[in-house]
């Protein structure tokens, strides 16, 4: 069933629509067509007070809704020669063509198929575009393949620890803390101390596909951990798992062989333990 709330709720984050179709577990035409949809409705997020999910989805499932073929259609070409400039985003050229439609009385088409349009011109034409990491904007989150000793200062026993890695994607600025536990506990208390560390929440949030994070890891609909998903919703972040058996995508995997090899041969005790030894 799809999930219109969350939908409008990533929308609002400024998450892409290829992105919102992962998290929600949907393909891209139905974002797509909810967003659109809800502009026709002029329903934004916030949803007003008491508005129920069976008021929503009868909203987005009645059939009054505008056909695109009224809409003007976008000139691709002059679109991707405009790309190539530097400083020219999208955006730029939607609010241009916006305003070109305006004055000649024509209905624009929504953000969302404007690039769409563009993105299968740039697919039939075989254009490429780098991706550009945005500071800021993703944070990968993982535990090291390896446990790292750590010695009891009172018993002097040696207790194998699980090490949280979360890392900036675009600057590469890691987080890391050992913990006795890969439960959901441990997992959620690193999200928040990592959180308060870098003093600020990134858009979305990149986990590997393990238990704590990822109820299912399928190739095309991961189902996310309950609590994981609220612990989102409270930060504001969207969760979007790793693609399966594609360890390149993940940036951290490279960091989190590094630091994995470091902290074997860390002896000393953080203060969390001392802490939670009986835990």
């Amino acid at each position: 069933m799809t999930n219109y709330r969350e939908i409008l709720r990533l929308f609002h984050q400024g998450i892409s629509q290829r992105s919102i179709a992962s998290s929600c577990a949907c393909s891209r035409n139905t974002v797509s067509n909810v967003l659109n949809r809800s502009q026709d409705l002029g329903l934004n997020w916030p949803l007003p007070n008491g508005m129920s999910d069976a008021e929503l989805k009868k909203l987005f499932t009645s059939d009054a809704t505008r056909m695109s073929s009224q809409r003007r259609q976008p000139d691709c070409e002059y679109i991707h020669k405009e790309m190539a400039k530097s400083g020219v985003t999208l955006s730029l050229l939607w609010n241009e063509y916006c305003e070109d439609c305006r004055v000649n009385k024509e209905i624009p088409l929504m953000y969302s198929q404007f690039c769409y349009h563009y993105q299968q011109y740039a697919t039939t034409t075989k254009a490429t575009m780098h991706v550009h990491r945005k500071p800021g904007e993703q944070l990968e989150v993982d535990w090291a393949g390896k446990t790292t000793p750590v010695v009891d200062r009172e018993t002097g026993e040696i207790i194998d620890a699980y090490v949280f890695v979360g890392v900036l994607s675009s600057s590469q600025y890691a987080y890391v803390e050992a913990f006795l536990s890969q439960n959901q506990e441990c997992w959620t208390t690193a999200h928040c101390k990592m959180y308060k560390f870098f003093g600020g929440v990134t858009r979305i949030l990149i986990p590997d596909n393990l238990k704590t994070g990822v109820e299912k890891a399928t190739w095309y609909s991961p189902e996310i951990n309950k609590t994981y998903q609220e612990m989102a919703e409270y930060y504001g972040t969207a969760v979007i798992p790793a693609r399966v058996r594609k360890p390149r995508d993940y940036l951290q995997n490279h960091i989190i062989f590094k630091i994995s090899r470091a902290a074997l041969n860390c002896k000393a005790v953080p203060p969390y333990f001392e802490n939670n030894k009986s835990t």
